[in-house]
């Protein structure tokens, strides 16, 4: 009898076992799945980094054709002096300083640039609007419209001029531009990854770049479905409405 029981006790907990492998099999496959998912995402994370390195110029080269105009994006060393050099040399007609503290003016820059006065009375406009890469895109539209300008030499730093492209693009994507990169002292003296200052700011802006690309997708993909004409049925109605 005792022996009976026994093997009606080891029949029990294999069943119970069973039933067990049975409910944690899923489990198992999904969390297999979340690890192949996360890896991938990583792969694609960092090969896309790889990527946005390739795309920053480790040295400054002169535009090879001349635009209407030249803008230059505040907020790095020499980007300024740079354009303004650009306009002198007679690579475009008109230059437009974008993203000017409210406080500065024509005088702050000709203090800071002497050779800058003549181009300042009559060839340099100043944008005190914009506050960030995005803001710089849509005065830099404004600007480029009212006066007529299809295309323009972009000034900005060497790791900006990615995001700073998208953002263009994206605002004037009929507008042919031409990249100016300037390079800091930062890229010159030691290698990126000696730096730990150099490595935050290109993973910082490597983060501010894929934001706008999913933006500017998501942008793109709205407006291409509010454009889209309404369905035959829907047009039909809407006739008989407004007849």
């Amino acid at each position: 009898m005792s022996r009976s029981l026994s093997e009606m006790d080891k029949q029990r907990l294999q069943e119970a076992n069973s039933d067990d492998d049975f409910v944690r099999a899923p489990r198992r496959r999904w969390r297999r799945l979340f690890a192949r998912a996360v890896l991938v995402v990583l792969a694609a994370y960092v090969a896309g980094f790889v990527w946005f390195l390739s795309q920053i110029k480790p040295d400054e080269e002169r535009p090879t054709v001349r635009a209407d105009g030249i803008v230059v994006l505040t907020g790095g060393s020499s980007r300024v002096s740079d354009a303004i050099e650009l306009l002198a040399n007679g690579y475009g007609r008109r230059l437009l300083i974008s993203g000017v503290q409210r406080t500065n003016g024509t005088a702050n820059i000709s203090r800071s640039l002497p050779e800058s006065s003549p181009l300042l009375t009559c060839c340099i406009d100043l944008d005190r609007s914009a506050v960030n890469t995005r803001s710089n895109a849509s005065e830099t539209r404004r600007w480029a419209r009212d006066r007529g300008l299809r295309s323009l030499i972009i000034v900005t730093s060497n790791y900006h001029m990615p995001r700073a492209l998208v953002e263009l693009s994206h605002a004037m994507p009929d507008m042919t531009l031409v990249p100016y990169s300037v390079v800091g002292d930062m890229w010159r003296n030691e290698p990126w990854w000696s730096s730990g200052a150099a490595a935050r700011l290109l993973w910082s802006e490597y983060m501010k770049y894929l934001a706008a690309n999913v933006r500017v997708h998501v942008d793109r993909f709205v407006t291409t479905r509010d454009a889209e004409p309404a369905p035959k049925d829907q047009q039909e109605s809407a006739n008989a409405a407004g007849n």
